[in-house]
């Protein structure tokens, strides 16, 4: 298995590739979805980064893997399943939106990534690499974006769902709008489906955070926790 060192290397090294070809650069800056790839990539890469710096100790394993089996559960509870795909669960994304805000983004972006990757073995719906990225790892990361907003829970929730909501959307719009009802256009039939199921699912769990105490679990785990990051 490559470390994370060699990994960066090859990075590096494709990167530099990939800068020396005119032709492909030229597809890039006209290609809306090449950039959000290369976004969506330089933020995994990112938090690879980060992850390395965070102090890993029994407990914090033992959360993150409590976080990950219980957001499995729930995202198996299903309320309601849409015709078009995507389901209405009981509160599926509670769990990674507390551990951002009781440990930090970075943690929080890194479980979620961990249960995209959980999410896709069990239940994968596979048409390109790219609809991977947005459809599991990021939409998920996006969920430990509470870890920025650990004083302010709605407001921290709210952003971090809706930017879920935005890796669903773009994956709709460039992988699945050959669906669409003929005549309606892709970003319209992307945003009905994708805000419905993500809108729905949403609600029920800001509803919830709502009524949790969730100062009070910030306090339980240690409110001046640090990761040792740079």
């Amino acid at each position: 298995m490559l470390n994370l060192h060699e990994i960066f290397n090859q990075f590096s090294k494709s990167m530099s590739k990939f800068a020396n070809s005119p032709v492909n650069l030229e597809k890039i800056f006209t290609n809306p979805i090449s950039l959000v790839t290369i976004l969506g990539c330089m933020a995994i890469f990112v938090l690879i980064f980060k992850a390395k710096k965070i102090k890993f100790d029994t407990k914090l394993i033992a959360r993150i893997g409590m976080v990950l089996a219980l957001t499995v559960i729930l995202h198996s509870l299903k309320i309601y399943k849409f015709p078009q795909g995507g389901s209405v669960t009981l509160g599926s994304m509670i769990p990674i939106l507390l551990i951002g805000f009781m440990y930090g983004p970075y943690i929080g972006m890194l479980t979620g990534f961990l249960f995209g990757i959980i999410n896709m073995i069990m239940d994968p719906y596979i048409l390109n690499p790219v609809q991977v990225l947005f459809d599991y790892p990021l939409p998920y990361m996006c969920l430990g974006l509470t870890g920025f907003f650990r004083n302010r829970k709605m407001l921290g929730a709210f952003i971090a769902i809706f930017a879920r909501f935005l890796c669903h959307f773009i994956s709709g719009v460039a992988f699945f709008g050959s669906f669409a009802p003929e005549g309606m256009s892709p970003w319209i039939y992307s945003l009905v489906v994708n805000g419905s199921v993500i809108g729905a699912d949403g609600i029920i769990c800001l509803v919830i955070l709502y009524f949790l105490p969730v100062q009070r679990l910030i306090k339980t785990v240690g409110n001046n926790y640090k990761s040792k990051l740079a």
